[in-house]
């Protein structure tokens, strides 16, 4: 075997320029699909990353009406929905995927957030519990969180975020301050921010769209205190914090299965539902990887031309080398020994012409990113799976011209000049 190897590459140095032009093919094919299959990664986890936004990791799982969410201010809730306990959002955190969980109730509020003769222009407003911060990441950059005494006894506090902080008190510390929040007066105790400063990257008008999720500022108040501003029976929503990433999807579906288990009355209209954002990711995905698996295929077609070429090239070698195949024939050389031979020659070749493709193709890549700004990431595992695959048409386009070396008379081989 080790032999075989040897001689392969004698062969492919007695003919460089021969063998040069024969991997050409192969070297172009892997080329373009790890650089396209790199684009294509990069761009997706890009995707992902905008949506799902630097691994925070968070599902909620909201009240539909339809395909819509159900809006408090404008319709009664059903008597077949019942309010949701702590013993459901105990259930919720066990559930394997969940890392953390808690209610919330949401209003959009226009012009209704107020601090002296300053307004905020769009907001919205949440009720929640002590929880609610810590699942959601948030962090305090100045005063304290809601406690769990703030929401026992029903403090009039409020949270508040960067944006409504410089809208309302220009900068300034508003820790101590009062806002008007629908004509009733909270005092700010805590002004949060994300914990990661991640931005989506958006380089299109419609990427913008996708990703521009933001309706102004928010406002936690205690949910204790919700049925001062609205009403008492609004419907929950849920947030959850899941384990990792891939366990989003998983970790939203069984949170909704448990929230629909409490509905008392079979109505497929009114629903709660997951708002996934990694299943959107995957969405995005395939929509951008469909014209893109149309490249790689391009690209494939040009490693059968390799391998045509390798076919045609050993051949020749065939042709070329038929006094040696007499001869080994003729000292005992048996088929298996002479098939061998060749498509191990044609193995080596094509693999080493997948090898400087990979090269070629993971600085073609880096290129592409480096002209477009289109975001790049390396498999090895498809480096690895285009190496071997190009020794695999090499094998098997080398199988015609190693049976055709295998079957030579010994003695027509012989007289061959």
């Amino acid at each position: 075997m080790l032999e075989n190897f040897r001689e392969a590459i004698d062969g492919i140095r007695s003919h460089k320029l021969r063998s040069a032009l024969t991997m050409l093919g192969i070297i172009i094919g892997i080329a373009s699909i790890i650089a396209i299959s790199s684009t294509i990664m990069g761009t997706n986890e890009q995707i992902k990353d905008n949506l799902v936004g630097s691994g925070s990791n968070v599902v909620t799982v909201r009240l539909y009406q339809g395909d819509y969410p159900f809006e408090s201010a404008w319709s009664t809730l059903p008597e077949y929905i019942p309010a949701l306990t702590e013993e459901t959002l105990k259930e919720v955190r066990a559930i394997p995927e969940v890392a953390s969980a808690a209610y919330y109730a949401q209003r959009d509020a226009y012009g209704q957030i107020r601090s002296g003769s300053s307004a905020l222009s769009a907001g919205t407003i949440y009720g929640v519990d002590q929880s609610y911060p810590a699942v959601y990441g948030y962090t305090i950059r100045a005063g304290r969180s809601l406690t769990e005494s703030d929401c026992k006894n029903f403090r009039k506090v409020a949270m508040i975020d960067e944006t409504v902080s410089a809208a309302l008190f220009a900068g300034a510390n508003p820790v101590g301050k009062t806002i008007d929040i629908c004509g009733e007066p909270f005092v700010v105790i805590g002004e949060f921010t994300p914990a990661s400063s991640f931005r989506p990257t958006v380089t299109t008008l419609d990427e913008y769209f996708t990703y521009n999720t933001s309706s102004g500022g928010k406002v936690l108040i205690p949910f204790s205190t919700w049925p001062v501003l609205f009403r008492y029976d609004e419907p929950l929503s849920l947030v959850i914090r899941a384990r990792d990433t891939d366990s989003m999807t998983t970790a939203g579906r069984k949170a909704e299965e448990v929230l629909n288990d409490t509905i008392q009355q079979e109505n497929p209209e009114i629903r709660y539902k997951s708002e996934d954002l990694l299943e959107q990711a995957k969405n995005l995905q395939e929509l951008s990887s469909a014209t893109n698996r149309q490249l790689i295929l391009v690209a494939g077609i040009s490693l059968i031309v390799g391998g045509i070429g390798v076919m045609n090239i050993m051949l020749v070698s065939v042709t070329e080398r038929t006094p040696e195949i007499g001869l080994k024939k003729a000292l005992g050389a048996r088929r298996r020994r002479i098939s061998a031979q060749f498509l191990i020659e044609a193995g080596v070749l094509t693999c080493l012409g997948g090898v400087i493709g990979v090269l070629v193709g993971i600085g073609l890549a880096y290129g592409i990113s480096k002209v477009s700004g289109v975001p790049i990431f390396i498999s090895w595992y498809i480096v690895i799976l285009t190496v071997v695959f190009s020794f695999v048409i090499g094998m098997l386009f080398g199988a015609i011209p190693a049976y055709r070396a295998a079957r030579l008379d010994p003695i027509d081989a012989l007289r061959h000049e």
